[in-house]
């Protein structure tokens, strides 16, 4: 049983902890280097540090290991490991409430996430980068209660989802505003987020799976979703060499049998479902609905594109004239992808949608 398997290493952890913490002087510094990628991983020593009494104090990324040795060229491990300075917490100290709690993390980790971003952090070490700013709101209090639900608490796991998708939004809203000031986007589906998030980092060419599914978990998505249902990426069957280190399951809980996988590009995803309808319960996503006009203008169907402009809402809003910005920015240049997404842009500005940028007019 997995979960009773994670509670049974998080019960030890603690434990190891605890007796860090009875061997501390009051103001001594326990010091925690962790460098998994694996969102149970962190999830379970965020709750064993807490657990033992441990405020953490600090944080930081240190790159410590080297970019070209063989497991970093064929698995997404991390090329930073995050140093934890941690501190007793105070025994008179009192349980938290969610919404303070939250408010405070948010604060620290944008100012932290522009140093990261400035340092050059990308991919999944930007992720648990945030971690350990995070954890310096969370672990000043033995509980955290929810302010909207008397009696129930937030867990770690809950916590450290919010600042995964606070991440992937950062990283987001610097692709739709080209790298601007943006720190957040707002009204952003979940799926266009992920296929944001995973083409500015590994475009149309093999990913990792396990950073495919620490990103599709930030987008609260499942890489089963991505893959078998809503037609986002395209399983590899190729495997990566094994070079004796572990890869904490990445492949093993991907829904396919290779270490790797790709983003489908537009022209590879032909579905007759797409841009007409959600998968489950969902809305439409942007992406699709881009790649549904993309489709039906290099068709020449112009008079049908004026129909599907016209017949979606939110085409003409400022989020997807930033989307489709983001897109072409994206797209190789001189390519067909590159080509029909300026052709679009201008086709919407002359029918009176948001006018194309210089860089959306140029060829």
């Amino acid at each position: 049983n997995r979960t009773l398997s994670k509670q049974n290493y998080e019960d030890g952890m603690a434990r190891a902890f605890q007796a860090c913490h009875e061997a501390l002087k009051s103001d001594g510094r326990l010091v925690v280097v962790f460098a998994n990628k694996s969102p149970d991983a962190w999830e379970t020593l965020a709750g064993a540090l807490i657990r033992a009494g441990f405020v953490v104090d600090g944080s930081w990324p240190i790159q410590t290991e080297m970019q070209n040795r063989q497991r970093s060229l064929t698995s997404a491990a991390l090329a930073s490991s995050v140093w934890l300075v941690c501190r007793k917490r105070q025994a008179s100290a009192r349980p938290g409430w969610d919404n303070a709690v939250l408010a405070e993390m948010r604060d620290n980790v944008v100012r932290r996430l522009r140093d990261f971003w400035d340092a050059g952090i990308r991919g999944p070490d930007f992720v648990w980068a945030a971690t350990g700013p995070a954890l310096e709101a969370f672990s000043k209090f033995p509980v955290i209660k929810k302010a909207d639900e008397p009696g129930a608490q937030m867990t770690v796991s809950e916590f450290l989802r919010e600042v995964r998708r606070m991440v992937v939004d950062f990283v987001v809203g610097r692709a739709l505003t080209d790298g601007g000031d943006a720190e957040t986007v707002n009204g952003l589906d979940d799926v266009t987020t992920y296929y944001l998030l995973h083409r500015g980092d590994f475009g149309l060419g093999e990913a990792p799976v396990g950073a495919c599914i620490l990103y599709a978990i930030s987008c609260s998505l499942s890489d089963r979703d991505l893959s078998d249902r809503l037609d986002i990426l395209a399983r590899s069957n190729k495997t990566a060499p094994n070079d004796g280190e572990t890869r904490d399951g990445e492949a093993d809980d991907f829904a396919g049998s290779g270490n790797t996988v790709r983003l489908k590009g537009w022209d590879r995803r032909t579905a007759k479902w797409l841009g007409h309808e959600g998968r489950g319960s969902r809305p439409i996503p942007l992406i699709d609905r881009v790649h549904r006009l993309m489709h039906l203008w290099r068709a020449g169907n112009e008079i049908e594109v004026n129909d599907y402009l016209d017949g979606s809402e939110r085409t003409c809003e400022t989020l997807f004239a930033q989307l489709l910005q983001a897109l072409i920015e994206l797209a190789a240049a001189a390519s067909e992808e590159r080509s029909v997404l300026e052709s679009l842009s201008n086709h919407i500005a002359v029918r009176g949608g948001r006018p194309a940028t210089p860089a959306q007019s140029s060829p």
